[in-house]
């Protein structure tokens, strides 16, 4: 018989396993971890990894007509494309009220308001801001659609620092839909994208704003819609989808590794979706018929080359995001509602869905204990089986309050889902009922 004081010793271990399931190995090898707090997390833009991954189990594995419980509605948020972030109960999002663009803090379980404070302006074409708050410890960092970046505390809303893109680092954005960005926490650094010849990208002090350094990319690159990711390959490295091109800087001091692109996918009317990072290779999409392909990154002594796997104008994608499960790629086609799936290393396509079904438009897609968790932008919320073998769709229920221009990705946390639409926030819960 185990003594008692290693009896509990074992117990907290597992405990601690179970419920730190955001930690786990990830589906898709990448180093875009953000600090994940204990239990459940997820803290910034595709969750904990930067994937849209998430690691939870024992989910619902079909839903009912009218869909998963529906625990609790918000309202007020105001107009705007974020989706949420959530940490220790708290969830965080930003909207267009009537007088300002706003960082929101609301409780997770309950959906009660916490704190509102001020980002920016309003309005802009499609009206509201597109980034996700980006949550560091006690701080969360959000960026409005006029290129307002603010830190805040988390506890109350407290402003801690501000930039502006614009006046701080003559920032240039490469069409007229505004800053989209869900920003990077990295150790010490927050990066960002204002874009333009002075400060294409910019790392700065998370506590205070101070610029650390700014990228030097020759010519400059103008700013997309995309978020950066982190890769490690010959040496910590940012990467960005730019306006112009897929570009990468090395993370101690900005300097440029590669640039890859120029003339496949930009230039374009807008580049949005994040890179996707695994082992040596980037898997870069674009929308508007451009199109996608697969990158390997040759490691230096303190520097990084690259070379084009394949490129397939048919592996396009415009809002909705594209997801690495188990070796395959599933996406949308642009904005059409026909989700795809294609071998990583190859890039052959292994089914596209070709008939219409309740789902309609650009289809934002995240992954969860073996399932596509699709939100295509008709309000129209589908389960959908994740195999290479072929696009299985198992339930779908229309979202309430739902909007065509509602683009916001769905987030997994703690059981439940959160789809933000527009002015509303709706949670649903999928934890079976004889739990």
């Amino acid at each position: 018989m185990l003594p008692y004081w290693r009896f509990r010793i074992l117990m907290l271990a597992l405990l601690a396993t179970v419920l730190n399931c955001s930690q786990a190995t990830p589906l898709s090898t990448t180093t875009n971890t953000a600090r994940v707090a204990p239990g459940i997390s997820w803290p910034q833009w595709r969750g904990p990894y930067r994937d849209a991954i998430c690691r939870e189990t024992g989910l619902l594995a079909e839903w009912p007509k009218e869909g998963p419980p529906l625990l609790w509605e918000a309202k007020g948020l105001g107009r705007g494309y974020s989706s949420v972030a959530i940490e220790n109960g708290r969830l965080f999002t930003l909207g267009d009220r009537s007088d300002a663009c706003y960082a929101i803090c609301l409780d997770a379980n309950t959906g009660k308001e916490l704190w509102a404070a001020r980002i920016g302006k309003t309005g802009g074409s499609y009206p509201g801001p597109r980034c996700t708050p980006t949550i560091d410890g006690e701080r969360v960092y959000a960026l409005g659609q006029f290129g307002d970046l603010v830190c805040f505390t988390v506890q109350d809303g407290k402003e801690l620092w501000r930039k502006n893109f614009q006046t701080d680092f003559r920032g240039r954005k490469g069409d007229n839909w505004h800053y989209s960005e869900s920003v990077l926490v990295d150790g010490e650094k927050l990066l960002c994208t204002p874009g333009g010849e002075e400060a294409p990208i910019v790392a700065l002090n998370k506590l205070n704003g101070d610029v650390i350094w700014k990228a030097h990319i020759p010519g400059g690159v103008r700013a997309g819609h995309a978020s950066m990711v982190i890769a490690e390959i010959g040496v910590r490295q940012y990467i960005q989808l730019t306006a112009d091109a897929v570009v990468s800087v090395r993370a101690s001091d900005g300097q440029l590794l590669w640039k890859w692109g120029q003339g496949k996918i930009a230039p374009n009317t807008a580049n949005i979706p994040t890179p996707i990072v695994h082992g040596d290779k980037v898997f870069v999409s674009v929308g508007y018929g451009k199109g996608g392909g697969l990158l390997r990154l040759i490691p230096k002594p303190n520097a990084c080359d690259v070379e084009e796997v394949y490129f397939d104008r048919r592996l396009n994608n415009r809002h909705g995001g594209v997801v690495l499960v188990n070796g395959y790629l599933y996406g949308d086609r642009d904005n059409s509602g026909f989700p795809w799936c294609a071998e990583l290393e190859t890039g052959k396509i292994l089914w596209q869905k070709t008939t219409r079904g309740p789902g309609e438009g650009s289809a934002a897609i995240l992954y969860a204990d073996g399932k596509l968790y699709i939100r295509y932008d008709n309000g129209i919320m589908a389960l959908v089986e994740a195999s290479p073998q072929q696009y299985r769709e198992i339930s779908t229920f229309k979202i309430p309050h739902a909007s065509r221009q509602s683009w916001s990705h769905p987030v997994i946390c703690n059981g439940k889902l959160y789809l933000r639409e527009q002015d509303y926030l709706l949670c649903y819960d999928l934890r079976p009922q004889n739990r």
